[in-house]
């Protein structure tokens, strides 16, 4: 189910690479999930992105959110410090 889903979530990503929302995103290794880094969004804002993606409106994913206010950064990401 995952793999016929890709194409669609793939574009779902750039939607929100290009709006700002994400930063980075990959699949775990092994292969048991993936990984989204997100920024700029309140948490409720986070969840409506969420839940638009195709892996989880197929009921093929769920998403664990850790909020998380980085203190230290390497130079290029000091952007993102809170």
């Amino acid at each position: 189910m995952i793999d016929e889903l890709i194409p669609a979530h793939v574009e779902w990503l750039k939607a929100h690479y290009a709006a700002g929302h994400f930063l980075a995103s990959g699949r775990r290794v092994p292969r048991s999930g993936g990984v989204i880094l997100a920024n700029g969004l309140t948490r409720g804002a986070l969840d409506q992105v969420l839940a638009g993606d195709p892996f989880w409106q197929a009921g093929a994913a769920e998403y664990e959110v850790t909020e998380f206010v980085p203190s230290m950064t390497a130079p290029q990401l000091d952007s993102l410090r809170g």
